[in-house]
């Protein structure tokens, strides 16, 4: 049975407990879903953005109290908290302001008569959403489908039950009839239900690869569509023009952005032997002068992971690391206070076979790796069963994209730290998932292009 609860992981302290919703609870839900469709559908594209209008405006008019909830839930600090409400904000806005665009007829070209590709919805989805990132990951899903015309069942992770209900209650205060979006606090049993019933058309999760592995067995099996966010261990590399003083900066802020719980932070940090040592030397020191602590407390790079038994793994990791090889150069272990706190740490030397080089660290630990040239860094990046995003530093634009092109990852950042916009489309490749999300191609996975022709 899946525990429903609020556990602040500053504290370790139980808030709040959920119920767990029943079998027959779940068989009305996802009936509801499926009513509400044949209504949602024929609603005005234009009529669905406008009410997307609203739910942005009510997450900017309520975005301390929504961020305290997800600091609660898993341990923001305070300015990412409000920085994921802002996120939400920018993306209900922006489809609210494209959507009719995006989904607006396509003519083709044809040797005879005429022809269009319209864009229609194809059902009700359900969305399994993880907790690092806890309205943004719904955003990216809820925002397009739901302009689109696309009903939706949302399962949440077990750790952020107050925030589910939060995005519930801001749908049907933005006018979205009942069940166009259900939230159920289903189990793992549930959902394999779920997927399996004719009404569910379409099945997004973000998650772990063992979860994508899992939900995508099912999936495939009753033919849904499918989208997948997973993890990644995204390559840092900088050359031997880059800019030294950003690269240390973009590093220390790609890697430890969000307590290093996010499946873009950039993990694996590869850099060129000509400058790897004044490199090194630099991040280390910077990474030694964060200032880690309570998450609602000022100056703070980060608070504790999202609970004890992630910062158990982290730990875990880096020691299997350190007992096989690596290098340990800063941090490695739990902070001495209450509460899931891991030390900012670096890694060197991490021998290919161990869990470190193999698996993603989902937590504040960087790996720096020595390489001798430019093709030896592109090697090592693609060494990886991941493949989400990059980064590349280099004041020669011609490298960059030469770099660029080789790399087997779905998104690449070139002199700055991967970034989230809703204008941008984000996923990736491998192990790291299929599909696409937010800017136009959000709003072209859980659709039906259907050709409309006339001799």
């Amino acid at each position: 049975m899946i525990d429903y609860a609020v556990t602040d992981p500053a504290t370790g302290l139980v808030v709040k407990r959920y119920e767990t919703a029943t079998d027959e609870q779940i068989a009305t839900a996802v009936a509801s879903v499926g009513q509400a469709y044949r209504q949602w559908r024929l609603v005005p594209i234009a009529e669905r953005a406008a009410m997307l209008r609203k739910v942005a405006d009510r997450y900017a008019s309520d975005r301390e109290r929504l961020a305290e909830i997800i600091i609660r839930e898993m341990g923001k600090t305070t300015a990412e908290a409000l920085g994921e409400v802002d996120l939400c904000v920018s993306i209900y806005a922006f489809y609210a302001d494209n959507a009719e665009a995006f989904a607006a007829d396509k003519p083709i070209d044809v040797a005879s008569g005429s022809a269009y590709v319209r864009s229609e919805p194809i059902g009700a989805l359900l969305g399994i959403m993880p907790w690092n990132y806890p309205y943004y990951q719904v955003a990216r899903f809820a925002a397009p489908n739901l302009a689109l015309g696309n009903t939706m069942l949302l399962k949440h992770a077990p750790s952020c039950p107050e925030s589910a209900e939060a995005i519930a209650e801001i749908f049907a205060d933005a006018g979205f009839p009942e069940g166009v979006y259900v939230n159920i606090f289903a189990t793992n049993e549930q959902v394999e239900t779920i997927i399996e019933s004719p009404v569910i058309q379409g099945v997004s999760l973000t998650g772990s690869e063992r979860a994508g592995r899992a939900v995508g067995a099912i999936a495939g099996r009753e033919m849904k569509k499918l989208v997948l966010e997973l993890g990644g261990s995204d390559p840092f590399i900088v050359l031997d023009d880059a800019d030294l003083d950003a690269a240390i900066a973009g590093a220390v802020a790609g890697r430890m952005g969000n307590a290093g719980q996010a499946c873009n932070n950039s993990k694996r940090i590869i850099v060129l032997d000509a400058i790897y040592d004044r490199f090194v030397e630099g991040f280390v020191a910077q990474v030694q002068a964060l200032k880690v602590g309570e998450p609602r407390e000022g100056g703070v790079a980060f608070g504790p992971l999202s609970s004890e038994a992630a910062a158990a793994q982290v730990v875990g990791q880096v020691e299997d690391a350190v007992a096989n090889g690596a290098t340990l150069l800063t941090g490695g272990g739990r902070i001495d206070r209450p509460g899931a706190y891991v030390e900012p740490t670096v890694i060197a030397d991490v021998q290919p076979g161990t869990r470190a080089y193999t698996e993603e660290i989902f937590g504040p630990v960087a790996a720096v790796y020595r390489v001798a040239d430019q093709d030896a860094a592109i090697r090592l990046a693609n060494d990886s069963p991941y493949g989400l995003g990059s980064v590349i530093f280099t004041s020669d634009d011609a490298r960059a994209q030469a770099v660029a092109e080789q790399l087997e990852v779905g998104m690449v950042a070139i002199n700055a730290p991967s970034q989230t916009q809703a204008d941008l489309p984000f996923g990736g490749v491998k192990s790291s998932g299929m599909g696409r999300e937010l800017g136009e191609y959000g709003m072209a996975e859980f659709v039906n292009r259907k050709l409309i022709r006339r001799a």
